[in-house]
């Protein structure tokens, strides 16, 4: 939605981990545990990197039945975490405002030990995957690249689990965003799994520790999505949840994990039905390749059945990245070419915009080589340098980009005024504005790209029919990135998307008043949803007469051409991400009304 892909956010270097504090009691040695009292910390989804304020009492059920079943929370409990204490009772809160709290403010002076028999990529993984379902963080934003956003994150794993875990090589870092992305993506068939071998009690599985359920389905998603040695998956996931939670957990770990194996070995891994009714199909096959299944329902209508299962299942691959050429910088395509030639990475020329460059692998040694700090390239998906195409800048032109932050196509179309022209970037949130015109320095076209902090609503009303193009990149639900963003499908519901077309319509009207009398308005998404797209321009068309639909077939490829003349591009027909726009002209006179 406006701007860079999640990939280029991060690398603009605006992003950092925001690390929620969780006050925990540190795991100490066996004689400083005797002499305080302390046996086990739990994590509990409750208060998982998360400070609540002002609680009311109440009680709620929390872990699994052979843990503290209950924990009592009252007024002022603005941190807390569950203990077992010998002098307090097993299961009390410590809350501050409580006098026995004070008592055991001592023992956060303990620095966690460092856990060395523990896997420490599988630890971290565990730790981000509870943010992220548990504290709601993004993942993209949980990998975020820099040497002092791990040594944070480890410093947070520590607190979180009680131990610290040895420091993580480049390797393991990428393991680590690879294996959350992956975990993430499948969830809901890793979940199915799961309960298929379940042995115990159901009201155990619903009870089963947040913590514990990312410990499975870590060692499932290892054994299964990225086959790597059983031996090795079982004993590192084991030792974890007998050192993180208790020796019971391993065991179930252990058991669950081991009768995985087995069934995978003979080829016999419980699969869902694909049968009956499309209720039921959707279902299954909802199930199958881990996506929500209202959205599976929404896909059938909209593409048939055998293409909804080739769509989720580019939604389920790695994300592929392309690089644009920067040409404010005077670099060209074979430039950028030459470049990565020199650093042996994989690539291909893109079939579809001269200046793209698709990479295969190696994306952290191009970021290491320093050519996106030096500006010499963007990173930016085909789809929206297409969507630039539609818009035919040319030099001298005013340009309005609503929604422009983080600014990916506003710096695109910077780039191709050849320094005569202007780039208004009207944004309403001021730390990404801040971000886009770093990025504008950084890449050569900060003279003509300008900042504007403004509601587009209001903003409208103060530039009306001043810009000779505007590009409204609209919020939208992201269906068509789901590859980039693996938690976006989780996130989104059917009502977010209705809630979204009231405000599209609302951004496109506004949208519409900054254009001149015979310019252009390019309206825009990264969704792949009719009611998002084609939709919307055939209600503004029907609310603005004096706006009339171009077909866009000059400026993009056929085969990205619907049959209303608008450009979409969808992930399993065309290789790059999911996207939309439609292209308008205001006439030089004002409809008339009857």
């Amino acid at each position: 939605m406006g701007g860079l892909t999640w990939a280029a956010q991060q690398l603009q270097g605006g992003l950092r981990s925001s690390l929620c504090h969780c006050i925990s009691v540190a795991e100490t040695l066996p004689q400083q545990r005797q002499s305080t009292g302390v046996h086990r910390i739990t994590c509990s989804s409750g208060n998982y990197g998360q400070e609540r304020e002002a609680r009311n009492s109440s009680e709620k059920w929390q872990g699994n039945s052979r843990d503290v079943s209950r924990i009592r929370r009252g007024p002022g409990a603005s941190r807390w975490t569950r203990i077992e204490d010998e002098r307090l009772g097993r299961g009390r809160v410590g809350r501050r405002g409580d006098v026995d709290f004070d008592k055991r403010e001592d023992r956060r002076a303990y620095i966690p030990r460092t856990a060395t028999n523990i896997s420490p990529h599988r630890a971290v993984v565990v730790v981000r995957l509870m943010r992220i379902e548990e504290g709601g963080a993004f993942a993209d934003v949980l990998s975020g690249e820099g040497d002092n956003s791990w040594e944070d994150e480890m410093a947070y794993v520590g607190r979180t689990l009680g131990f610290r875990v040895p420091s993580l090589d480049l390797r393991e870092r990428r393991l680590v965003t690879d294996e959350v992305a992956g975990i993430v993506r499948w969830k809901r068939y890793l979940d199915f799994l799961i309960f298929s071998f379940f042995k115990q009690d159901v009201r155990d599985y619903d009870r089963m520790e947040p913590l514990l359920r990312q410990i499975l389905r870590v060692g499932l998603y290892e054994l299964i999505k990225l086959e790597m040695p059983p031996h090795a998956v079982l004993n590192e996931t084991v030792q974890l949840a007998k050192v993180a939670l208790r020796a019971g957990a391993g065991n179930l770990v252990n058991g669950l994990l081991r009768d995985v194996v087995r069934h995978q070995d003979k080829g016999l891994l419980p699969v869902p039905a694909v049968e009956g009714d499309q209720r039921s199909r959707a279902r299954a096959l909802a199930t199958i390749h881990s996506h929500p299944v209202w959205m599976v329902r929404l896909w059938f209508t909209q593409f048939g059945e055998d293409e909804t299962v080739r769509l989720m299942e580019c939604n389920n691959q790695r994300p592929k990245f392309s690089l644009r050429a920067n040409s404010a910088r005077g670099v060209s395509k074979q430039e950028l070419i030459a470049e990565l030639d020199k650093l042996e990475v994989s690539y291909s020329e893109s079939p579809y915009l001269p200046d793209f460059v698709r990479l295969s692998a190696g994306m952290q040694d191009v970021l290491r080589s320093g050519l996106l700090q030096n500006g010499c390239i963007a990173v930016q998906d085909e789809s929206a340098g297409l969507v630039v195409s539609v818009i035919d800048a040319h030099p001298g032109d005013t340009i309005i980009d609503c929604c422009a932050a983080p600014g990916g196509k506003a710096l695109n179309l910077a780039s191709r005024l050849n320094g005569q022209g202007k780039v208004v970037a009207v944004d309403v949130n001021e730390g990404r504005l801040r971000i886009l015109s770093e990025a504008a320095e950084q890449q050569g076209v900060g003279d003509v790209v300008s900042p504007c902090h403004y509601d587009l609503r209001d903003y409208a009303a103060k530039a009306a029919g001043t810009a000779d193009r505007v590009l409204l990149d609209a919020p939208c639900s992201g269906l068509g990135v789901l590859s980039k963003r693996a938690d976006l499908r989780w996130r989104r519901s059917p009502e977010d998307v209705k809630q979204l077309t009231e405000l599209q319509d609302s951004l496109l009207d506004a949208a519409a008043l900054l254009v001149k009398p015979g310019g252009v308005l390019v309206y825009s998404t990264c969704s792949i949803e009719t009611s998002e797209n084609s939709e919307r321009i055939a209600a503004f068309l029907s609310r603005n007469r004096d706006f009339v639909s171009e077909n866009v077939e000059p400026f993009v490829p056929a085969s990205m051409v619907s049959k209303e003349g608008f450009f979409v591009s969808f992930p399993h027909r065309h290789g790059v991400d999911g996207a939309f726009a439609a292209r308008m002209r205001r006439s030089f006179e004002p409809a008339r009304t009857f």
